[in-house]
Formats: structure tokens, C-alpha cells, sequence
């Protein structure tokens, strides 16, 4: 078993805080694996899938007064009859007990969570496999690009296409129809892969559903269950007002690189086209080390444009500019930005291991850098 020392630890601090971890993430990202890894002797693993685990906690004050460990796991909970009560219960009359329950999407998109447990859990997302955990994994940074970063594929010998196709049919069937009861699976798929090719791109609601032949409520509800089992982002837009800022269309961005690489048919990959799998490479980095301030996107309607930006505190915001090649690197968006908002710090994120180190373009510092020292 790989171990996944930051993910541990973002579970430990989450129990700090609240009683309940509420693991979610992608269809195969390694949240089973994750929890598992906890420890044998720590920790009792329930499956929810399996229709035993329903009898098991029949009676769940009695199921919790008999635990002997202290950590209890319900894997895919959202499986379970009322799941809601069953961690409610764990949550206020157990207090010393720690609960880890996984699912795709955050409690809110199942209509068997009406009591969504504010106050008593923590949410932790689990994204597919950062750069700073490729050594842990033993594979190339282009492997991760190609393959994508769920385990399965990313330490596959081979790029076998079944293995996406299977996986869109099961996320469909086993998470969005489950969770938002959409019926119609080859026009949830058909946007989905659509949404695939156009990732790192700029989304239009109405250019979507011309394209697809679909209406605008039908797109706009299956990008919303997308964005809910993290699926996809939707990175919006920065502005501070400003006449030639956007300040409505996001960007959108698709969970994993080898699902990109498929959609998009690059088989092999060539060299253009690792920026822009890099650039969504930064972005799960960013999400996971800081969840709680996502990323934005900054352009004006002249073209300059910032990858992502970090809000920090008031009047200062962080730019981060990510590039394959270091050296291909233009300020001229830098220098309009910093023109607007000129307090904070300038990145340029590129697959180097050189140690960070700072240049000077035109009167603006820059840190040139790998992801790693983006972390707080």
C-alpha cells in the first residue's frame, strides 16, 4: 500500500475540529485505499455497499456503545438507508469516537441528508495524485499527465481506453443517477465528454447546448451535479469592477489529465501538449493544499489573461502562471494585472526541481517554482 502522508494528516487535523471526517472524491481516486490505511488495529471498516452493514447498525447507539476502536469508517455511506442519522447519533452522543465516511459528492447533493451535520464534520476532497506525491508513486511527471492520477491508471503499464470508457458508464449509473436521478445517460455522457475536450477553456452555457442540441436548463443542471462530485471546476472569474475585467464566465476544468488526454484523442502525447495538462496539474495542487480559498482566473477584454489567482487578505491577491517551459514565460498580463491590484506575490509554476528562486521580469519579482513551494 502507498502511503499518502498529506492525506493522513489533512484527516487527523479535520477530527481536531469535528468529530466526523467527510471524505469525497471522484469514482477509483483511492478513498477506500486511503481510509484503509488508517490501520487495521485503529480502525473498524464498514462497506456499505453490502446490504450486512445495514443490519449491522440497525441500532446505531447500540452499534457505537459496542465499538471497540476508535476510529469507525463507513465506506460509500450514501449507500445506507438514512445516513444522515447514523452519523448524527455517532456525532453527539459518542463524542470521543472518530468517524471517517466517504462518498463521490458533498453531503447536500443526496436528498437522504436533509440534516447536512453542520458543526460536526470536516470536509476533506480528495484529489487524484499531486505532483508532490509522483515520488511516492514511482512514476514520471509525463506518466501522470498521460495516464491521469486515479491509482488504477496512473501505475497501468499501458493507457488502456476501456478503463475510461468503463468508468464514465459506472459514474453515470452509480453516482449521477443515484444522486440527481438524470435518466437519459447518452446525453449526460455526450456533455461530459463534450465539457472534456473544451477543458481549460473558457464556458459558455449557450455555445454548450447549441453545440449538443440540448437546452440551457439541461446543461446548466448537469454541469451543477458535475461541479457537486467534483467532476469538473468551474474556476470564475477575478475582478475588482473594473470596466474591462469578465466578471461572468468561468473557466472550466475536468478532474484528471488522463481523462483530458483521452477525450481529446492524444495518443501519444506531443509537446504542446503538456502545458496545458500541466496548467490542470496546478490547479488540483491548489485545490488541495488550499481548500478553502479556490482559485480564480483573471481577464480583461483586451485578451491579457492570469492562469489563477489567490486572494490572500484584503488588496493583496497572488498570481499564479503556470508553464511547461519556464523560459516561454510573457509578463505583459502580469504587468496589466499588477497595474489594477499591485499588492501581492507573482509565481510562475513550471516542472523544474531547481530550488525556487526569484527573477526579475520588467519592475515585477517573480518566484520561479515547482508546485511544492505553493504549499502554506
Amino acid at each position: 500500500m502507498i502511503e499518502r502522508p498529506y492525506w493522513l494528516q489533512r484527516l487527523q487535523a479535520s477530527w481536531k475540529e469535528a468529530p466526523i471526517a467527510w471524505l469525497c472524491g471522484v469514482r477509483r481516486v483511492g478513498k477506500t485505499t486511503l481510509a484503509e490505511s488508517l490501520g487495521a488495529d485503529r480502525v473498524l471498516y464498514l462497506n456499505c455497499d453490502l446490504p450486512s452493514t445495514e443490519e449491522v447498525i440497525a441500532d446505531p447507539e447500540l452499534f457505537y456503545r459496542g465499538c471497540r476502536k476508535p476510529v469507525v469508517i463507513f465506506d460509500e455511506i450514501h449507500q445506507l438507508r438514512d445516513p444522515a442519522r447514523v452519523l448524527k447519533i455517532g456525532a453527539d452522543a459518542f463524542p470521543k469516537l472518530r468517524i471517517l465516511a466517504t462518498g463521490s459528492s458533498t453531503l447536500a447533493a443526496s436528498k437522504k441528508f436533509r440534516d447536512t451535520l453542520t458543526g460536526r464534520k470536516r470536509l476533506v476532497h480528495l484529489t487524484p495524485v499531486l505532483w508532490d506525491e509522483l515520488d511516492a508513486f514511482d512514476v514520471s511527471l509525463q506518466q501522470r499527465l498521460f495516464h491521469g492520477g486515479l491509482p488504477p491508471t496512473l501505475l497501468a503499464e499501458s493507457k488502456k481506453p476501456s478503463f475510461y470508457r468503463e468508468w464514465l458508464d459506472s459514474f453515470f449509473a452509480r453516482d449521477i443517477q443515484r444522486l440527481f436521478g438524470f435518466r437519459d445517460m447518452n446525453r449526460f455522457n455526450a456533455l461530459f465528454e463534450y465539457l472534456l475536450k473544451q477543458s481549460g477553456g473558457q464556458f459558455e452555457v449557450t455555445k454548450t447546448a447549441t453545440a449538443l442540441g440540448i437546452t440551457r436548463p439541461t446543461v446548466e443542471s448537469h454541469v451543477s451535479a458535475l461541479e457537486i462530485t467534483q467532476a469538473m471546476t468551474l474556476v470564475r472569474p477575478f475582478h475588482g469592477g473594473g470596466l474591462n475585467e469578465l466578471v461572468k464566465q468561468p473557466k472550466i476544468y475536468a478532474f484528471d489529465t488522463g481523462f483530458v488526454s483521452f477525450a481529446r484523442g492524444w495518443d501519444p502525447l506531443r509537446q504542446d501538449d503538456f502545458g496545458l495538462l500541466w496548467e490542470h496539474l496546478v490547479l488540483e495542487h491548489l485545490q488541495a493544499h488550499f481548500p478553502d480559498t479556490p482559485p480564480l482566473y483573471w481577464r480583461d477584454k483586451q485578451g491579457h489573461e492570469i492562469d489563477f489567482v489567490i486572494p490572500r487578505q484584503r488588496d493583496a491577491v497572488d498570481v499564479v502562471e503556470c508553464k511547461w517551459n519556464s523560459s516561454a514565460f510573457d509578463s505583459s498580463s502580469l504587468t496589466v494585472f499588477r497595474s489594477f491590484y499591485p499588492k501581492g506575490r507573482n509565481y510562475l509554476v513550471a516542472p523544474s526541481m531547481a530550488p525556487a528562486h526569484t527573477k526579475r521580469f520588467g519592475s515585477h519579482e517573480v518566484m520561479v517554482c515547482n508546485p511544492s513551494a505553493l504549499n502554506p
